[in-house]
């Protein structure tokens, strides 16, 4: 397949009813591993990617290390990349267009892009998050890729908020991210299956929720009707804890 076609592929995976699981890997040989695990299409966790390399997460893993970790990734699988690229490494929307346009040129064709200001307080402003999004969608068509935005919101992960107080600005903020040129929304962090059944039936976006503790079984998000189901740092987490287990056992 080409480019474009894991792209087009890539964005028709994203089903109500039959939900794309994304089980986030960090590097070429967890790719591998998942891939050879029956994966549809494989993406990266920042968290992940950053720990993996000794860094933490919040845009101090180099750029260079981002773009050199999704350039071996693509080089090892034959299904549609996706890359959480945090904020995108960028303020200002023409430095944020020159990287995403990079990205793509490594053979990545999804994104993650999350509202939450990387080195700062708060989440931008839906107007300024919007006019981020469509530089991105501008920088994507200039090179003839439908990239896939997955427009990411943090109103529902570590801000100790009320959820359902939240979810009427994450409408708002998903209809702006749409219309900006958006291709699916994500809202990691929200658990409460009415919730999600809202965010789902408000949104015309495919909804894109976390796998956590709380959170509905993946039949009942199925039938609610979530389009993708991401697995983010926990796949790191769980494998790490299995390689020190293991250590520790051959140390005693």
């Amino acid at each position: 397949m080409t480019q474009v076609d894991k792209a087009h592929l890539f964005a028709r995976l994203h089903a109500k009813g039959s939900p794309l699981i994304l089980y986030n890997v960090w590097d070429a040989g967890s790719a591998k591993a998942v891939r050879e695990a029956g994966a549809k299409a494989i993406a990266t966790s920042s968290w992940a990617v950053a720990e993996a390399q000794g860094y933490r997460d919040g845009e101090d893993l180099p750029l260079a290390n981002v773009e050199q970790v999704a350039a071996r990734i693509a080089a090892v699988v034959d299904v549609p990349l996706s890359v959480d690229f945090e904020g995108g490494y960028a303020e200002d929307e023409e430095e944020l267009a020159r990287n995403v346009s990079r990205i793509i040129g490594l053979g990545v064709v999804g994104i993650n892009f999350e509202d939450r200001v990387v080195k700062g307080p708060g989440l931008y402003p839906i107007d300024k998050q919007a006019r981020r999004i469509k530089a991105i969608r501008e920088a994507a068509t200039n090179l003839g890729l439908p990239l896939f935005i997955n427009a990411r919101t943090d109103l529902f992960l570590g801000r100790g908020t009320d959820p359902a107080k939240d979810i009427t600005e994450a409408l708002e903020r998903a209809k702006a991210y749409g219309e900006a040129g958006a291709s699916g929304f994500f809202v990691p962090g929200l658990r409460d299956e009415k919730l999600i059944h809202r965010a789902v039936e408000g949104i015309t976006l495919p909804v894109n929720v976390m796998v956590m503790d709380g959170i509905p079984a993946k039949g009942r998000l199925a039938e609610i009707g979530v389009a993708r189901l991401s697995h983010g740092a926990n796949p790191y987490v769980q494998a790490t804890a299995t390689l020190k287990d293991a250590a520790h056992r051959a140390f005693v």
